[in-house]
């Protein structure tokens, strides 16, 4: 899968809009934006740093509810 499509899919996947997941990860609008239309290339590691940041929300979430 390319960048393009992976930062769409982790976005969708966390119910989240285009300005939701902006807001959430402190990103312009504009950029996420770019990323997704395949018009800039996101470095790999900003993927996988908030692939790390959904994956530790989910657990907090899931720990809160099992309180």
């Amino acid at each position: 899968m390319d960048t393009a499509n992976e930062i769409k899919k982790l976005r969708t996947d966390m119910g989240m809009n285009r300005k939701e997941f902006c807001d959430y990860y402190n990103i312009p609008y504009r950029t996420v934006t770019d990323w997704e239309a395949g018009k800039r290339k996101m470095p790999e590691y900003v993927l996988e740093l908030m692939e790390f940041k959904a994956d530790v929300n989910q657990l907090k979430t899931a720990n809160t509810r099992e309180i």
